[in-house]
């Protein structure tokens, strides 16, 4: 039995949100009874636990479910997050999990199973239709957007869709915000994610009752806030962990590789780390070390499967920057501490690099778009990473601050995605994969 909901998923690399429409009125949120408390934004990671002396009692759980499988037993758990950022890569063909393959559209598919069971009644009856949401430019350095989506077609199927359409997320938040208008308007929106920056321009006007739209203008970059998070440990916990630090070896003096320290970049990847060879070069290190209590960190953090706590204190540190012009850093784990003023401004140099990649992506929209600044009427950011002051600084240069707007970051994209469902002319919102 089918639902008479539009249904609207957001997919995102960090977070997931789902949304249902009826024929009027707003979108609703799908909640999450999570272990820590009712949710709708729901982590996008997967767990996959087999106990070494009962390996046939395989468990494959999903969101804050999944965290709490990982940090209660890593040694036996293949923990999954940021998945997404793999859709498009080619290079990317599978992966083996507790002695199984998985290509990107299996994972997908495990991912969305377990998040409609945690759901319970509120997506125990799905609709046909799903309007998903999928980013302007995919994350990668070469992303493959037909394989991408061809994966997502293949994993959303799964469930049981039999009408599955693509709108960029951008757009369905821009969708959200247009209910919000009174008068014809141009507006361009912002969508900050985990692992990707992308921006629309559409045109709204109001004809007959109905919001009509004109896309104008898109762009997209593969940076956001998870390159936000890799600048702050490669500034704050990397060096400490012995990172530009030096050891002996037949009388020459040496760098420590810097290799050791790009597992950094998702916490998920660092238990990886315990059973390479790598890690067997690092305790071999501890003994020709200049800074040897440095490596001892270093090995400490992986043997004690230290990540997750690592990246709740960056999260924190960047929560904080947002509301405060300084603020302290604090990882405190084992006989690790690592204490630390920052800066609102020093945070700001940091991630100055992946800013001018943002920048230069809203500047490729108004050019697509043929549109100089000043002809946006609105501008609506949204997404986590929005919440940065150097984000918005970048659109506070460019439009005047009464026309710039922000709100529901983790929901608008969702919402408009449901909305979207239930017109009546899906085609001037969406696409199939081979329409895009």
């Amino acid at each position: 039995m089918t639902s008479p909901f539009s249904l609207g998923i957001d997919f995102g690399t960090t977070n997931t949100v789902v949304a249902l429409a009826g024929p009027e009125g707003p979108a609703h949120l799908a909640r999450f009874p999570a272990p820590e408390g009712e949710l709708f934004a729901f982590r996008s990671c997967l767990s996959f636990h087999a106990p070494a002396e009962r390996p046939s009692e395989r468990s494959v759980a999903a969101g804050p479910w999944a965290i709490e499988a990982y940090v209660e037993d890593p040694a036996e758990t293949r923990f999954i997050q940021s998945f997404k950022s793999f859709a498009a890569a080619e290079s990317f063909s599978e992966t083996q999990i507790l002695g199984r393959r998985y290509r990107f559209e299996d994972l997908l598919s495990a991912f969305l199973l377990k998040l409609r069971d945690y759901a319970g009644a509120a997506l125990a009856e799905l609709p046909g239709r799903v309007i998903v949401g999928r980013p302007v430019t995919f994350a990668g350095a070469s992303p493959n957007e037909a394989l991408a989506l061809a994966r997502y077609e293949t994993a959303f199927a799964r469930l049981g869709f039999s009408e599955i359409r693509y709108a960029y997320e951008p757009v369905g938040a821009a969708f959200f915000f247009a209910r919000t208008l009174d008068h014809d308007a141009t507006v361009l929106v912002g969508d900050f994610g985990g692992g990707t920056s992308d921006f629309s321009i559409v045109r709204f006007e109001r004809r007959a009752g109905e919001i009509r739209s004109t896309p104008l203008g898109r762009s997209g970059v593969g940076v956001a806030g998870d390159a936000f998070d890799y600048r702050i440990i490669d500034q704050l916990v990397s060096p400490a962990l012995g990172k530009g630090s030096s050891y002996t070896s037949f009388g020459k003096v040496l760098p420590a590789p810097n290799r050791y320290y790009s597992a950094f970049a998702r916490w998920d990847q660092l238990a990886l780390m315990r059973a390479s060879r790598d890690m067997r070069e690092i305790r071999s290190l501890l003994r020709d070390a200049v800074e040897p209590e440095k490596i001892a960190r270093l090995i400490e953090t992986l043997d004690e499967n230290y990540g997750y706590q690592l990246y709740r204190a960056v999260s924190r540190l960047k929560e904080a920057l947002s509301a405060h012009e300084r603020a302290e850093f604090r990882f405190e784990a084992g006989s690790i501490a690592l204490v630390r003023d920052v800066a609102r401004a020093e945070f700001e140099g940091w991630i100055a690099p992946e800013l001018a990649q943002i920048e230069a992506a809203v500047d490729r929209a108004l050019a697509d778009a043929n549109l100089p600044a000043s002809a946006i009427d609105r501008v609506f950011l949204t997404g986590g990473s929005s919440l940065v002051p150097a984000v918005r600084d970048i659109f506070y240069r460019r439009f005047e601050a009464r026309r710039i707007e922000t709100g529901a970051e983790l929901e608008s994209i969702a919402s408009g995605l449901a909305l979207i469902g239930r017109e009546r002319d899906l085609s001037r919102w969406t696409t199939r994969p081979s329409q895009t």
